[in-house]
């Protein structure tokens, strides 16, 4: 597995909490990455951090695959290969665009090359000036909303639930309580990964970017969510949203999520 460039920053959490504030790509972040309360094995997410010059920087969330051996391995291997090939690229003068979806390949044959049988989740959010633009596979998610909690990009999750609810056959608070919510249909470490490319949006003056893991997006309803990260600053809404997901893990209630898991967040925000 490649080392990661000097000046990327990689959270595992591995068995304590690891917390962020970092100022990169033109904007403020927290990111957030902790195991699940309720086991005594290492985290399987990694959330990863790598500047593309002044005014860029691509965000990864990565969450390796339970049930699966080695999900930690796999899930820190996308991470770092896709770094290492971010930065082969920056040298080459490569667009943006480009280098992420061959650094997303690279990404794959790295998990492959464990030949461990492992695979992870991979959600990829690039901030380049004012554009953002997304990068999907498995059952991670990102979101942007405005000021005024206005969804202006939201990933599609790939999994029965996730195309049922993008089919309009199911709605997002359904969908999370659906007994086939944990069934994942797209993995990086797979010889048929596939790469959902989000359109480039346009970032406002405040609009907020979140990246997350099921861990988040299991325990919270959607519109709970934007009302955490849309106003206020970046340390209260990570705060909010934290702590939400970690007491819906511990205490379970007729009528709401509740499911302990690994949990990994980047919350960013242009000034």
């Amino acid at each position: 597995m490649s080392e990661k460039p000097d000046d990327v920053v990689i959270l595992d959490g591995a068995f304590e909490p690891d917390r962020r504030r970092l100022d990169v790509g033109g904007g403020s972040l927290i990111a957030f990455t902790s195991r699940s309360p309720d086991k005594q094995t290492e985290n399987e997410d990694t959330v990863a951090i790598i500047p593309w010059g002044p005014q860029a920087v691509v965000l990864i969330v990565a969450d390796g695959a339970g049930g699966l051996p080695a999900g930690k391995k796999a899930s820190l291997a996308a991470a770092t290969s896709l770094a290492r090939s971010l930065q082969l690229a920056l040298e080459k003068t490569m667009l943006l665009r480009t280098a992420v979806l061959n650094g997303i390949e690279a990404a794959n044959d790295a998990v492959r090359d464990l030949a461990n049988g492992s695979a992870t989740t991979l959600t990829v959010m690039t901030i380049e000036g004012r554009l953002a633009r997304s990068y999907q596979i498995g059952d991670s998610e990102a979101l942007l909303v405005g000021q005024r909690g206005r969804i202006k990009m939201q990933t599609t999750v790939h999994s029965p639930t996730g195309f049922a609810v993008e089919a309009g056959f199911l709605d997002q608070r359904a969908a999370l309580h659906h007994a086939e919510r944990h069934l994942v249909s797209n993995f990086i470490g797979t010889v048929d990964m596939s790469i959902d490319v989000g359109a480039a949006v346009e970032l406002a003056s405040r609009d907020t970017i979140i990246l997350a893991s099921d861990g988040v997006t299991d325990n919270i309803h959607i519109e709970e969510l934007i009302e955490m990260i849309r106003k206020g600053s970046l340390e209260d809404a990570a705060d909010a949203v934290i702590g939400k997901a970690m007491q819906r893990m511990a205490n379970e209630r007729r009528g709401q999520p509740s499911k302990p898991d690994d949990l990994s967040l980047i919350v960013f925000r242009k000034p």
